[in-house]
């Protein structure tokens, strides 16, 4: 079985139906499965999914304070302003465009640690960016783990039912996996730590560094606004680890055909380009699905791209060396062409 077919943990209810079509699981299955593969007293090998959704529970906690007890307008700008554009701009930095695309190159572990770190953290590396590879390799077709065709519960909790590797890789594959995460810094399991753990990453360096993460941004928050900005901002972090987790389904027209002439270049899949998310993290997905290696992905002159001014700024300062910008190919290939079709016609 070719490695991009066999990589992901299958779920219970399959990837296809006897007819070699997407299988759809109902509401139950889905939630079955979930919580399931979230029991680390059945198997501890679901340390990572655990670990993952504990920290958006104990997020949730800190949302409540701010609501209840610390809620002011100012407040709320402020964590808005951080989730949204703060926090979906380094999602699309990082994990998007960096981890998983290689879409530029730091000029040392120094800069690449800030990026990392730059924002509270929540996500473990391995669960987005492995099962992104399949994302493309796959977009809309059963194996597709966030498949907009299986549903909203389907995408919204495909961290824990689709996203896991898989647990019994030979050496071969492991391997292809940890070279897949090598240049984001992830020290990997042995492959006998992988059999023990069905992960790249090791449970205790993982934790520990979530936790030094959060302590040092508790810290710095703290001295800056208090408790209640402290409330706040671990609050919409776990705002934006839930909205997070809607956007392939919406990004891929909620399992309909939502192309538009003049705005999604790319008819391979069902991406689409969406102001809200474009405007607030850069993330134009008909074009980053055009060309997923492009650090920008904002290719017109409305279409802003936080993201890409962030990599366009560490390149100034030198911290990053070199990266891809396909700018230039988008406008030659697509929208030019387009455009004086469009003159044409219309004439």
């Amino acid at each position: 079985m070719p490695f991009i077919d066999s990589v992901l943990e299958p779920p219970s209810y399959g990837w296809k139906d006897e007819q070699g079509n997407l299988s759809k699981p109902n509401p139950r299955a889905i939630l079955r499965e979930f919580f399931s593969r979230l029991n680390i007293f059945k198997d501890k090998r679901n340390w990572l999914s655990f670990t993952n959704w504990m920290m958006v529970a104990i997020l949730a906690v800190f949302l409540g304070f701010f609501i209840f007890k610390y809620f002011s307008i100012k407040l709320l700008v402020i964590a808005f302003l951080y989730s949204m554009v703060i926090m979906g701009s380094h999602g699309t930095v990082w994990y998007h465009r960096y981890c998983t695309h290689r879409a530029f190159k730091f000029r040392n572990h120094f800069w690449r640690f800030i990026t990392q770190n730059i924002t509270i953290k929540i996500i473990p590396e391995e669960i987005y960016v492995i099962s992104h590879h399949v994302h493309h390799a796959k977009s809309d077709e059963p194996g597709d783990p966030y498949n907009a065709y299986g549903g909203f519960l389907y995408c919204f909790l495909a961290d824990v039912n689709h996203q896991p590797i898989a647990r019994n890789m030979d050496q071969q594959s492991y391997n292809r996996c940890v070279h897949l995460m090598k240049h984001t810094g992830q020290v990997s399991n042995s492959y006998a730590k992988y059999q023990k753990w069905s992960s790249l990453a090791n449970p205790l360096r993982t934790i520990a560094g979530a936790l030094l993460n959060w302590c040092f941004w508790f810290i710095v928050f703290y001295l800056i606004g208090g408790i209640g900005l402290v409330c706040a901002l671990f609050g919409s972090a776990a705002v934006w680890a839930l909205g997070v987790r809607t956007f392939n389904y919406e990004g891929h027209g909620k399992g309909k055909d939502k192309r538009q002439d003049g705005t999604d270049y790319n008819r391979k899949d069902m991406s689409i380009n969406q102001l809200w998310p474009g405007f607030v993290a850069g993330e134009w997905h008909n074009n980053h699905h055009l060309y997923p290696k492009s650090a920008r992905s904002g290719f017109l002159r409305h279409q802003i791209d936080f993201a890409w001014c962030y990599i366009k700024f560490l390149s100034i300062i030198g911290a990053v060396t070199e990266y891809t910008d396909n700018k230039k190919q988008f406008l030659q290939k697509y929208y030019t062409p387009a455009t004086k079709q469009h003159l044409v016609k219309s004439t």
